[in-house]
């Protein structure tokens, strides 16, 4: 944006500049070519005056000495013709043979003719300047008289004044330039801090914000319009954090209550009960974890993940014991298959909070009579997870959709749900550098995979 912001202002700015620099040097041009001619008019008419009374006396001594003198001092030759075209006065010393151009001018001059105007020319062009005037008496032609001037000295002017004009227009230009950028950077500070203002929020850093003082009052009130957005989303963030920091609290000593009344309840029971036991135990345990993680994610923004090797295939297994008896309760069957151990270096909670929300949108959406399948694998250096029901499936475009906060397929129906289990296996799969794929499978129904990445490669 600053380098078109740049061309737009500096291209015309240019334009102008080297318009109004070239109207400049032409009018210069043009008018020491006028005082040029001017001048030699001014001679002309007086050798006119001159030759006509020499030319009636029928001396050319007179003239000859003021023509020797004016060339002299002047540098400008003056030539006298008679009537019949001959040389009459002159310098004197020097060559007084005339071009094929002068002749036809001094003929013209002789036949009553004044002299003509110049062309307007370039001052590099013209080598001399040369005009002829008719000498008359008494409405009579008697002689003619021609003035010749070297254009040297009009033109070195003409050449000063083009260099002037030039090296004003070059500093104009740099000028102009600097003049731009600075108009550039001006206006264009406020949309940088913008930037570096939304970088900032994107890093957490929820209070940046940018400076109303600064850049076009347009920019300006984009400026206060950003600072009112982000106040109003660190007001949603603070509040979302403050629900989870008390939720997560406040859920705490009912956990803790429930987790005594199971040790409490476990020493009137004989040992058929306790494999139950355990695994109530197991889960009280896992919920414990799951609200640590809970009051991380609320107090800084992201959770303080254990990181450590981790069996994916038992923890599918498990995670598939523990969701049996729900899914049975809906007439779904639940199936956990893998080759063998397969390792990971991840956040134990984390992948089983994951998995439990994909399990959970699997089974709600499985008919009863089908399985949920659960799959464990390695492809490419990546530990995978796939859930598959055998559900009525989504299309594509639903399945682009389907990690989205709140989204619900129009076919969703009566099936309870808030549209977020997959948008927060989503969110925790990210948090350490995991994803959510979601697609049709094979056959019908949905698959969705967790992909994890192995820490121990990293």
């Amino acid at each position: 944006m600053r380098r078109r912001l740049i061309v737009v202002f500096l291209v015309p700015l240019v334009a102008i500049l080297l318009s109004l620099g070239g109207t400049a040097a032409w009018s210069a041009t043009r008018s020491i070519q006028q005082a040029f001619y001017t001048e030699q008019l001014g001679d002309l008419g007086y050798f006119v005056t001159s030759a006509r009374q020499a030319l009636r006396s029928g001396s050319a001594t007179v003239i000859d000495a003021e023509v020797k003198r004016f060339e002299v001092v002047y540098g400008i030759r003056v030539l006298v013709f008679d009537l019949a075209g001959g040389l009459w006065a002159s310098g004197g010393e020097g060559d007084d043979v005339l071009a094929e151009d002068e002749a036809a001018r001094v003929d013209l001059a002789l036949s009553g003719r004044r002299a003509e105007a110049p062309e307007p020319v370039f001052p590099w062009i013209a080598a001399e300047s040369s005009l002829v005037e008719p000498v008359f008496d008494d409405g009579d032609v008697i002689g003619a008289v021609m003035v010749s001037a070297d254009v040297e000295t009009p033109r070195t002017q003409i050449l000063q004044q083009i260099l002037i004009l030039t090296l004003i227009s070059i500093v104009l230009i740099g000028l102009g330039v600097i003049l731009v950028f600075q108009l550039a950077r001006w206006v264009l500070s406020p949309v940088r801090r913008l930037d570096e203002a939304m970088v900032a929020i994107e890093r957490g850093e929820m209070d940046a914000r940018v400076a109303e003082d600064t850049g076009p009052p347009e920019l300006r009130r984009m400026t206060r319009v950003f600072n009112g957005m982000a106040d109003e989303i660190e007001r949603v963030m603070t509040r979302q954090q403050e629900f989870a920091l008390n939720a997560s609290h406040e859920l705490r000593n009912p956990l803790n209550a429930l987790l005594l009344r199971v040790e409490h309840l476990s020493t009137g029971l004989d040992a058929r009960w306790q494999d139950d036991i355990e695994e109530t135990r197991e889960e009280g345990r896992r919920m414990a974890r799951i609200l640590e993680t809970l009051l991380g994610l609320a107090r800084g923004g992201r959770a303080d993940t254990t990181i450590s090797a981790v069996d994916l295939a038992a923890l599918a297994s498990r995670r598939a014991d523990a969701w049996r008896e729900v899914a049975a309760q809906r007439g779904v069957i639940m199936r956990a298959t893998a080759t063998g151990p397969i390792l990971c270096v991840t956040d134990r909670t984390i992948v089983e909070s994951a998995l439990d929300a994909v399990i959970d949108n699997a089974v709600k959406f499985s008919p009863a009579g089908a399985a949920v399948e659960i799959d464990t694998h390695l492809d490419d250096g990546e530990c995978r997870l796939s859930v598959r029901d055998h559900g009525p499936g989504l299309t594509s475009e639903q399945a682009a959709n389907a990690a989205d906060r709140f989204w619900r397929s129009d076919d969703s129906g009566e099936t309870p749900g808030s549209g977020l289990g997959l948008a927060i296996a989503t969110d925790l799969l990210r948090s350490i550098g995991g994803e959510l794929r979601v697609g049709s499978a094979a056959g019908g129904g949905l698959q969705v995979t967790l992909v994890l990445p192995d820490g121990a490669e990293q």
